[in-house]
């Protein structure tokens, strides 16, 4: 059934969902750089069940700037204890906990530290956020693709907190829920029309279905990207490999890359792929032009891993350059440029980056950092025989608050189009998208970053793992997720290290190992070999909880059990089929089990057990 304007109607789910009475206010408008609404621009909703696409229109005789695009506005009284998930912008932002005590899952987010605009009273989701009633009922709210303009939900607290209608019920707030298109300001022409992104708002009592449906629907948008070097025409199961950066940094040396290459071959076989990371170049930017290390010349390495029947990986941080790089000085007219029409220092705007900064941003608009792009790419495809392309810091490539070539222009198509021509360079080899902005990276890369940089602490292990975990959804489906290098080094307690491992595990996604695998201790030689190779199969769990999940292989089915506390927690699982009962990490047997299952957790543990 197809409705027009009939938004109260479409987004009913939403409010039975969250309110349980009827919609308060539910309304759109299209808003102009003034913050007033743009008399004359039209706004035509199509909804299609639970989709719906949005036109406006120019109907005066003048160009107007369009600041935003608001889809829905209403107002909806929800428990505190509603259970709270929501995407950023880029990797590193994700929101957790519940309305009343909402938790930031990375201290790097869009508002606090790239400076993106925040909801007033509230807070900002992009690309998905979901509400989970104590009767377990979730709503979604998402937009199912991201080609031009950036959607993004504010949730903002309209009114003070009150009890629940009987008196004993639980406590509520008056939230203000809006679903807003980011149009930047750009101007619409007399006549124009702008086809925006596809909204979604799904209800039911199954999480994890409501997710699965997303996903399909952002695939109709975005298909996977496709690599044709690669078996049926996509790489089959997540890459594995080894990473300089956890163990050497930006000082790594060409011998101590070949000594651990020498530790693959005798004994991680499996480990496909050797990854040099930050520190071979001679700037930002300058990624042809490698600096002091390796010698001066990191293709001698880069080589051997290829004669040793190993794939040569490199990390490249394609949109950024220093001031002292030779792209920047030789061609200043190919940067994202400020107000005066000069290049835009990105630390005016937003975060100015962790290393040799304040970086500078290559616009993926101009032709020529495309053909850039292409020949710095190819060349390192062709040439120096790369094969995987760890890509960071591509939120700059999406930066705010700049002027493009192409003026008209947003910041996602500025990203995509660079990308676009980054895959036209790079050919067959994986492409990893790292600090990049999650939804404009859809069908643009193999591989997608879904945490923070993994740390040997316990904190940053629970906190990677939640962020991890919380992505589970999207392995598999949308590229591989990539949960950051695996660290088993002494640093680590044995039960933290099980905890670290399993949520490896639990992920799904791409095995890399961070660690000078020359000097890691035998029992965590151990564990690491056991994590290889990657199943690609992401553990589905019992809830937001993230304490019991499940990861179902064609031959077993693999159980995975955390207490993310500091002090002992009894946790219990209902084994889905009778079977016999092993440790992954200690090959006990605990002999033929079915049924529910109790078991006494340490803090800070996790357990691993197969049923088969």
């Amino acid at each position: 059934m197809r409705r027009r304007e009939f938004l109260g109607l479409a987004a009913l789910p939403l409010a039975q969902a969250l309110n349980r009475q009827p919609v308060r206010s539910l309304h759109g408008r299209v808003v102009g750089l003034d913050g007033t609404d743009a008399a004359g621009v039209e706004l035509t909703r199509d909804w299609q069940d639970a989709y719906c696409r949005s036109r406006i229109t120019n109907r005066t005789s003048r160009a107007i700037r369009i600041k935003e695009v608001v889809l829905f506005d209403t107002e909806l009284a929800m428990p505190l204890e509603t259970t709270l998930y929501g995407e950023g912008f880029q990797m590193l932002t994700q929101t957790g906990g519940t309305l009343g005590e909402p938790v930031d899952f990375s201290q790097y987010t869009d508002a606090k530290h790239y400076r993106l605009s925040e909801a007033e009273h509230g807070r900002s989701f992009y690309g998905l956020v979901t509400f989970t009633l104590p009767d377990h009922t979730t709503t979604l709210c998402a937009f199912s693709s991201c080609a031009r303009f950036s959607g993004r939900f504010r949730l903002s607290t309209g009114s003070a907190t009150r009890e629940g209608r009987e008196g004993g019920g639980a406590a509520r707030a008056v939230y203000r829920l809006a679903a807003v298109m980011d149009t930047e300001g750009l101007p619409l022409a007399a006549g124009e029309s702008w086809d925006l992104e596809e909204l979604t708002v799904r209800s039911g009592t199954d999480r994890v279905q409501l997710l699965d449906e997303l996903g399909a629907a952002l695939l109709r948008h975005h298909p996977r990207l496709i690599a044709p070097r690669s078996v049926q025409g996509r790489f089959p199961s997540p890459p594995t490999g080894w990473c300089s950066w956890y163990c050497f940094g930006p000082r790594v040396t060409a011998q101590q890359v070949l000594d651990n290459l020498d530790a693959i071959a005798d004994r991680y076989p499996a480990l496909r792929y050797v990854q040099i990371d930050d520190g071979y170049q001679s700037a930002m930017g300058d990624w042809l032009e490698t600096g002091a290390a390796f010698g001066g010349n990191v293709r001698t390495v880069l080589d051997q891993i290829r004669r040793r029947g190993f794939e040569p990986a490199i990390w490249v941080a394609p949109f950024v350059a220093e001031s002292e790089s030779a792209v920047f000085k030789e061609h200043a007219d190919w940067f994202v440029k400020d107000a005066d029409g000069l290049p835009l220092r990105s630390d005016r705007v937003t975060f100015g980056g962790w290393r040799r900064g304040p970086w500078y941003v290559l616009d993926g608009t101009h032709p020529a950092v495309q053909t850039h792009f292409e020949h710095v790419f190819k060349t390192m495809r062709a040439e120096w025989g790369c094969t995987y392309f760890k890509l960071d810091a591509n939120f700059w490539g999406a930066i705010h608050g700049g002027v493009f070539h192409d003026a008209r222009a947003t910041r996602v198509e500025a990203y995509r189009r660079g990308m676009q021509a980054i895959l036209r360079g790079a050919g067959d080899a994986f492409l990893l998208g790292c600090n990049h902005p999650v939804w404009p990276s859809l069908g643009l890369v193999h591989g997608s970053r879904s945490s923070n940089d993994i740390k040997r602490s316990w904190d940053r292990v629970m906190t990677t793992a939640r962020q991890n975990l919380s992505r589970n959804w999207q392995n598999g489906r949308l590229w591989w997720n990539d949960p950051d290098a695996v660290v088993l080094s002494d640093e680590l307690t044995d039960a933290e290290c099980r905890f670290h491992a399993t949520a490896m595990f639990a992920s799904g996604g791409m095995m890399l190992s961070g660690d000078d695998l020359t000097t890691l201790p035998a029992p965590r030689a151990a564990m690491l070999r056991k994590l290889l190779p990657a199943t690609g199969v992401a553990a589905e769990f019992d809830d937001e909880t993230l304490r019991v999940g499940h990861v179902r292989l064609p031959d077993a089915d693999m159980v995975c059990l955390f207490n993310w506390d500091d002090v002992p927690r009894t946790l219990t699982v209902r084994l889905r089929a009778a079977g016999d009962v092993t440790d992954h990490w200690t090959g006990e047997s605990l002999g033929r089990r079915q049924g529910v299952l109790s078991f006494e957790m340490e803090p800070r543990s996790a357990r691993l057990l197969r049923t088969a």
